[in-house]
């Protein structure tokens, strides 16, 4: 590996580090900005959990693939296998010990969530049928839901409120995997995508252009809470379209890191709060 791609932004990315920094991120955000308040063991164990579902996914598909269809991610988990493996070993113990300090009603409803992400690991791992889900959409929905749950289930009434920046964030995720896909697969590769994921592809530019309008359009009608919501997926859903405007231009690893970087928007927010 290069030492430009041991750079700190693609080392963050190569750690599998970025996803838990925007979950944390998000999940903090979600509830500051409902004035939640929100424990540190709950983000806590967002990190572990998020952190521990992607080394682990990306250790078992650098198992599962051909050494030609690997990323960089998957080449740098498949040579520190060992190490991440005993990560996943602390992480996975720390959780454990962080689960009593998580309020009840968050434990139910991510037992659903994980019910779910383990189903999709089962059919995507032990099957090797990764073509019957739309890996990229159902990636942006669990990790959407994930960084809610802790806010409404210390304030159920929250839900309807929450319901249209969840859904646009939802959207934000999924674009931030298609547009990872995109650039990964810009030649031929013999993988095929799930006609879903295809059909979003061809129209990734109108969706990302219909994330930034509606949410442009709920600033305005939101006055109050949950405007900053909106305003951050709008600050990141630009970016994203910034960037792929300018991707060619930039080394893959980068350019992969990058790509989660715009989902910190939240981050330029803090002073409105």
């Amino acid at each position: 590996m290069t030492a430009k791609a041991k750079s700190p932004l693609a080392l963050w990315h190569l750690l599998s580090l970025d996803a838990p920094t925007v979950a944390v991120l998000w999940t903090w955000f979600i509830a500051r900005v409902n004035h939640v308040p929100l424990r540190l063991p709950s983000l806590f164990a967002m990190a572990a959990a998020v952190w521990t579902l992607y080394a682990a996914d990306r250790l078992l598909d650098a198992q599962s693939s051909e050494i030609g269809l690997l990323e960089a991610r998957h080449h740098f988990h498949r040579e520190h296998r060992s190490t991440f493996m005993v990560g996943i070993a602390c992480a996975s113990i720390l959780l454990a010990i962080l689960l009593p300090r998580i309020p009840e009603q968050a434990i139910r409803l991510y037992l659903i969530l994980g019910g779910l992400v383990f189903g999709y690991f089962v059919i995507i791992h032990a099957t090797h049928s990764a073509h019957r889900l739309p890996k990229e959409i159902a990636v942006g929905i669990c990790f959407a839901a994930a960084t809610f749950i802790p806010t409404v289930a210390r304030v159920p009434s929250l839900r309807l409120t929450l319901l249209p920046p969840a859904l646009l964030l939802a959207a934000l995720c999924s674009l931030n995997c298609l547009f990872i896909y995109a650039w990964e697969h810009t030649l031929p590769s013999g993988q095929t995508p799930h006609p879903i994921t295809a059909v979003a592809l061809r129209h990734l530019k109108q969706l990302t252009l219909t994330v930034i309008a509606v949410s442009a359009a709920l600033i305005g009608i939101h006055h109050e809470a949950p405007w900053p919501l909106y305003a951050s997926i709008l600050i990141s859903a630009i970016t994203l379209f910034l960037l792929h405007r300018r991707h060619s231009r930039m080394p893959a690893t980068e350019l992969r890191a990058a790509a989660d970087l715009a989902l910190l928007t939240p981050l330029l927010m803090v002073p409105f709060l």
